[in-house]
């Protein structure tokens, strides 16, 4: 028998679209890169696009198409797909020297997955295929922004302008008294991660939050204070960090004239005070809280704040002061390696940036990135403990 999970009220056909309509996303991706790009450099924050491309097919059809009631997976349309695209199984360094299918082969092989997956949900969309399905354009639309990150990362031109989002005009903190916060989901929420169960409530002491994140100009502020070179504003973690990898400013940051720069894909721009700071890490954004006098706010504190109008969200992803950690009575789901290898090492995040699809940009969603990240659309808050 099929364990039941939950999933969104789509037709068969409305799967099918859905699909197709995200892959069409990564195909103008793949069309933009570089003669040189599908291997690209090995780093631990990439993925040679070669391997990412059939990795995300071959997740789709062991999914959608492979897995049997009993555990046990069917043959793959690929000969040893396997020992090259399982992301569990082949260790990240090596993905650069597998014998990966060429683009051309790969594109063969997704037009057989599609097509397949199409006919069995035409056929038999029953609850497991349904949240498989569901599950595959998820899955695709994150690999999607990873592919942002790394052509902002690596410098390379887009197949269109990424949307922006102002930040509001007039920078305000908000009060909240103290609370009982509902977090985690429903079972009738829709389709959810195992991350997101199951609905708990938890107490919060009284606070106040920024209403929008910290801008480039107000972190140009930390920066021109000599933030990066002031121990006492650092964790320890944090400063070795820093010390490590002798980081004086942000990521994509250069000195012009008596100011900064920042680098936006293939475009150099000064800073803007209606323009979220991205891409600093756990570490900076603790840092920089710090100076203010303040801190990050818990994942609760950021939820509670979405409940009163005017709280400005969707401009980045947000640290949180939270490990990323299971909630009360957690069990993984199907896919296994989705949360549980990440608990506790990695820290949490909420929101979602202008490149974050609108099914993954939800109030309870939970990422998670390692603390050291900077290549993410990760920016932050503040948080002040009312008295």
């Amino acid at each position: 028998m099929n364990p039941i999970f939950p999933v969104s009220d789509l037709t068969p056909q409305q799967r099918i679209d859905r699909l197709a309509a995200v892959r069409a996303r990564l195909r103008a991706l793949i069309d933009c890169l570089p003669a040189d790009g599908w291997l690209g450099p090995v780093a631990a924050h990439l993925n040679p696009p070669l391997w990412e491309y059939g990795h995300i097919v071959w997740f789709q059809e062991r999914w959608c198409l492979r897995a049997q009631p009993d555990g046990t997976l069917a043959p793959s349309l690929l000969h040893r797909a396997d020992d090259c695209y399982d992301s569990s199984a082949v260790p990240h360094d090596s993905r650069w020297g597998l014998p990966l299918l060429s683009c051309s082969e790969v594109d063969d092989y997704a037009a057989q997955v599609s097509a397949a997956i199409a006919a069995r949900l035409q056929r038999e969309c029953d609850n497991a295929l349904a949240y498989y399905a569901e599950l595959s354009a998820l899955h695709e639309l994150m690999h999607i922004e990873a592919w942002w990150m790394a052509f902002q990362n690596l410098g390379y031109t887009l197949p269109s302008a990424p949307p922006a989002i102002a930040l509001p005009a007039q920078a305000t903190r908000m009060h909240f008294a103290a609370c009982n916060v509902a977090l985690g989901a429903d079972s009738n929420a829709g389709f959810i991660f195992d991350n997101e169960k199951w609905r708990h409530n938890v107490h919060v002491p009284a606070f106040d939050i920024d209403a929008a994140p910290v801008s480039e100009t107000q972190f140009a502020a930390f920066v021109d204070a000599r933030g990066y070179q002031q121990r006492a504003l650092w964790s320890e973690a944090g400063w070795h960090w820093r010390a490590q990898h002798a980081a004086v400013h942000p990521l994509y940051w250069r000195t012009h004239g008596n100011g900064w720069q920042v680098r936006h894909f293939t475009h150099w721009h000064s800073l803007a005070a209606d323009t979220a700071m991205l891409h600093v890490n756990r570490f900076e954004a603790e840092a920089c809280a710090t100076w203010l006098g303040r801190r990050l706010p818990s994942a609760a504190e950021w939820q509670q704040a979405t409940t009163r109008a005017g709280f400005a969200w969707g401009h980045a992803w947000e640290w949180t002061r939270d490990a990323f950690a299971p909630y009360p009575g957690f069990t993984p789901d199907p896919y296994q390696d989705y949360s549980q290898p990440w608990f506790h090492s990695h820290s949490e995040l909420r929101g979602g940036c202008p490149l974050t699809d609108a099914t993954i940009k939800r109030i309870g969603f939970r990422n998670f990135y390692l603390p050291e990240r900077r290549d993410p659309f990760t920016g932050f808050r503040t948080v002040g403990v009312c008295r």
